[in-house]
């Protein structure tokens, strides 16, 4: 899920090269959602998603599309990024909860923890893959909540070159 390179970055570069590289990204972009923050351990990333033109829906409040799309990738990718290599990462489902229509633009704060990373490290090495299930809400200004996403990650060990499994 990584490009190769990756691992060549310095560590002190990976939240600004992400950050700047996702934002760039054409799929991404095309989302009309911005990372706003990418912490130094890659475990929390908070996306803005403002209301213009192309994130509007007919009634002018945010697109549900958007709202999706912006969640999209995020949760995989942290993932990815702390697993490392050895790990196959995908999303698997999603489901989203439209609360109130989105009428400013709006926030989602994402987080994995250190538990969700052993706890994963400990399932993948017993059962050779896992499930993981994550939840962000798009909230605006005032912290109203306007949308629920419920993400399925799977994980899964990446077979080495060598014949072994990763761990």
């Amino acid at each position: 899920m990584l490009p190769s390179f990756w691992n060549r970055i310095p560590a002190a570069w990976r939240p600004t090269l992400f950050r700047l590289g996702l934002n760039w990204f054409p799929a991404y972009r095309a989302t009309g959602g911005r990372l706003l923050h990418v912490s130094a351990d890659l475990c929390h990333i908070v996306v803005r998603l403002p209301l213009t033109l192309r994130t509007r829906n007919g009634a002018g409040t945010t697109f549900g599309g958007s709202l999706y799309s912006a969640t999209d990738p995020i949760f995989a990718l942290l993932l990815a990024m702390n697993l490392g290599r050895d790990y196959i990462v995908w999303d698997k489902a999603a489901s989203i909860r439209y609360r109130r229509p989105g009428r400013s633009e709006l926030f989602a704060d994402f987080r994995i923890s250190e538990d969700d990373i052993v706890a994963v490290r400990e399932a993948v090495g017993r059962d050779g893959r896992c499930d993981r299930h994550f939840r962000v809400e798009f909230r605006d200004a005032q912290g109203l909540v306007h949308a629920e996403i419920n993400k399925t990650v799977y994980i899964g060990a990446r077979e080495r070159k060598d014949g072994g499994e990763g761990s």
